[in-house]
């Protein structure tokens, strides 16, 4: 059987440093839910036009690409429409994702990653056989954000919030990995995981 790794966890928990690795170190082929959900919202596509008949012309940048710093804003503040956004990207990343799946053939890449941030938020825990969880404290997740996107607190808050909590993710996991120390110690446990069949 296939082996599909579903690689989650919070914002700014470590997913890119796993998939990176699992990318470079045993070139496994990597779906990255992320890229899908940006490509659903390029200019001219149907996603984009909904969003800006909903928010208004202000919610596009001079050159017509969505200005997703300012979606953040409405999208995390409120959850409801947080729900309009997503119902609207979801299914065009799992479309993605299921073409992208059934263009790899399983005989030369018997094991795939797909890296869904919102993996259990957006059902889609069935298109994958296990499930990777990426997780530390969340003083480490905030500052990670906070010098990667450069975010005001606030904001880091409401993203994490968003989400589902850590624990429950965790509850749900075949595979925990603990970012809470160096890479070195979190690229072993991927080692470990990754034979571990």
């Amino acid at each position: 059987m296939r082996r599909i790794i579903g690689l989650t966890g919070g914002i700014g928990t470590g997913k890119s440093t796993v998939s990176n690795y699992l990318a470079s170190h045993y070139n496994l082929p990597v779906l990255d839910a992320d890229i899908y959900a940006r490509e659903a919202v390029e200019p001219g596509s149907q996603v984009l036009e909904e969003i800006q008949e909903r928010y208004g012309f202000g919610i596009l940048l001079p050159d017509g690409k969505l200005d997703r710093l300012r979606l953040g804003q409405i999208v995390f503040s409120s959850p409801s429409e947080r729900l309009w956004l997503e119902q609207r990207i979801h299914p065009y990343v799992r479309d993605r994702i299921t073409a992208q799946l059934d263009t790899l053939d399983p005989q030369k890449y018997p094991t795939v990653v797909l890296v869904v941030p919102l993996l259990f938020e957006a059902r889609m825990t069935d298109l994958v056989t296990e499930i990777w969880v990426v997780a530390c404290d969340q003083t480490q997740q905030v500052e990670r954000v906070k010098s990667r996107d450069g975010l005001p607190l606030e904001e880091i808050q409401s993203r994490i919030n968003s989400q589902m909590s850590i624990e429950k993710k965790l509850a749900q996991a075949n595979v925990v990995l603990d970012n809470s120390s160096t890479p070195e110690a979190l690229l072993k446990q991927v080692d470990a995981a990754i034979g571990n069949r």
